[in-house]
């Protein structure tokens, strides 16, 4: 018998283990992307992940949601107002990040993880979900496509002349 994905809020006290899952889950991507795990990885990096982190993990305008199996983490998603407003999003909400470890990709963490997202959009009265996902992160561009999100056409510097992609989500029209 297999323990179901339960979501729940992350505290403090999980902080490490984000932390470590989103390092695991952010190198094998960038790396199945071209670059190497010293381009994203270091001590800075791991001190910014910290703050990061922990300031969502606190912020009463941002929700952080770990997803167990069992007592094991293995995923999160951190969701919140959108980063950098523009007139066309005050009533949209950002999906900043989904990780999941990756020895349990494809084994629908992520899509408890998304629902969680869509539901937050629902509770929030958000007619539209934005999100930025690195143009050679393909897995992951699959993943929302098939969870109905759309490119807007824009996008914004990434690592080594790569680009983020500005994807939006339309969750009314995704549910039709």
């Amino acid at each position: 018998m297999n323990d179901p994905v339960v979501t729940r809020y992350a505290t403090l006290a999980d902080l490490e283990h984000v932390i470590d899952l989103h390092t695991r889950a952010r190198l094998a991507y960038y790396q199945a992307g071209g670059l190497t795990a010293d381009a994203v990885q270091g001590p800075a990096v791991r001190e910014a992940q910290r703050t990061g982190w922990a300031e969502a993990i606190e912020s009463p305008h941002k929700r952080v949601l770990c997803a167990t199996v069992g007592d094991d983490i293995v995923g999160v998603a951190a969701m919140g107002p959108p980063l950098a407003p523009t007139p066309d999003t005050s009533r949209a909400g950002q999906l900043y990040q989904i990780h999941v470890v990756p020895g349990r990709w494809g084994n629908g963490i992520g899509s408890v993880l998304h629902a969680a997202f869509v539901d937050y959009l629902t509770e929030a009265d958000l007619p539209l979900g934005i999100i930025e996902v690195w143009e050679r992160n393909t897995r992951a561009l699959g993943f929302y496509a098939r969870h109905g999100w759309r490119p807007d056409g824009g996008s914004r510097p990434g690592p080594e002349s790569s680009r983020h992609l500005f994807l939006r989500l339309d969750p009314a029209a995704s549910l039709r």
